[in-house]
């Protein structure tokens, strides 16, 4: 049985101070360090006790992580010669370990992502005007004409011309977008495309280079190298940076149940959900079961109950669950 109590993180230090300390730790166990970086960490150590403690939270979640990690490449030759496969590589270090393995998980696709379970923003998310942190929802006017509801974890980066916002740079997360009969048409870019629209509702989400755009109300018009979709409401689009699908018919109120603080998932891997539990709580769940990874799931969660979901997964399932501090939970 899982002991949720104990696997929460402690809401004492703030997002951005945890994600710095991360930062630190990636840096420092990278094999790229210099003597610059190992004193400009003494001083930022020196901030404060809270910047110490940020660290040492950090550190300790990755120590902890260890026996899952070797696990995982004990039980799954796959991730293993990926693993030893980088190790070779110049680029990186034998003391940078842990990441590496990390790394190694991420490539597999089991319900991990780089960064190393999110312990850090991405430095391409690092440009971001706007940014929710995990678990965050929150909405942006822009112009009294477009109004943007931000799901956890995304950055976007306002698109200006003129002085003026015409846009907006989704650099990663999934965001609404409520655009009124505006003067000029609004844009989304988000990897190698861009979401026009004049008016009407939708939605883009862009994850680990993959986009997906739902038109919920109106038209909106899909722009990428392979190719020009226009979508009407209850459409949606899927593309990455070589290739752009047909457009296809949803359930647009499925697609966006987050607004309503709900998961719903329709025959979906259990790793694809483990996935997206992911985005929305601290710490991270870790599905070591490759013989379950694959099998499917359609059920309805509430954001608000997230651990009451990982119980039914894990009882559903016949998983058993191991409790981590840092909010890590595994899942065998």
């Amino acid at each position: 049985m899982l002991n949720f109590p104990d696997s929460r993180v402690e809401p004492d230090l703030p997002d951005p101070l945890r994600q710095d300390a991360h930062a630190w730790l990636a840096r420092l166990t990278s094999g790229a360090a210099t003597q610059d970086d190992a004193a400009a960490f003494q001083r930022w150590c020196a901030t404060s006790p809270r910047h110490r403690q940020a660290f040492e939270e950090a550190r300790d979640q990755w120590r902890l992580l260890q026996p899952a990690v070797g696990g995982l490449l004990a039980s799954r030759p796959d991730v293993a010669e990926h693993h030893r496969r980088t190790l070779r590589e110049p680029r990186v270090g034998r003391r940078a370990f842990l990441g590496t393995a990390l790394g190694a998980v991420a490539a597999t696709g089991v319900a991990l992502i780089h960064p190393p379970f999110d312990l850090w923003t991405p430095v391409g998310e690092w440009r971001a005007d706007y940014r929710t942190a995990v678990g965050e929802q929150r909405t942006v006017t822009l112009a009294d004409q477009v109004r943007v509801t931000m799901n956890t974890r995304t950055s976007v980066r306002r698109l200006a011309s003129g002085g003026q916002t015409v846009g907006l740079d989704l650099l990663g997360g999934e965001a609404a977008f409520d655009v009124l009969s505006a003067d000029r048409a609004f844009d989304v870019v988000a990897g190698a495309g861009r979401s026009v629209a004049d008016s009407g509702r939708f939605e883009v989400r862009y994850l680990d280079g993959n986009a997906c755009v739902t038109c919920l109300r109106g038209r909106v018009r899909v722009e990428h190298p392979g190719g020009t979709r226009t979508l009407l409401a209850s459409q949606q689009a899927k593309y990455d940076d070589r290739l752009v699908s047909v457009a296809t018919t949803v359930d647009a109120a499925d697609v966006s149940a987050w607004r309503r603080g709900e998961l719903v998932f329709k025959r979906a891997p259990l790793a694809d959900v483990i996935t997206e539990i992911n985005r929305y709580r601290q710490g991270r769940v870790v599905l070591m079961s490759s013989s379950e990874a694959d099998k499917t799931l359609s059920a309805r969660f509430q954001l608000g109950a997230l651990d009451v979901a990982l119980v039914q997964i894990q009882r559903s399932f016949g998983l058993s669950a191991r409790s981590l501090p840092g909010g890590v939970v595994v899942l065998s």
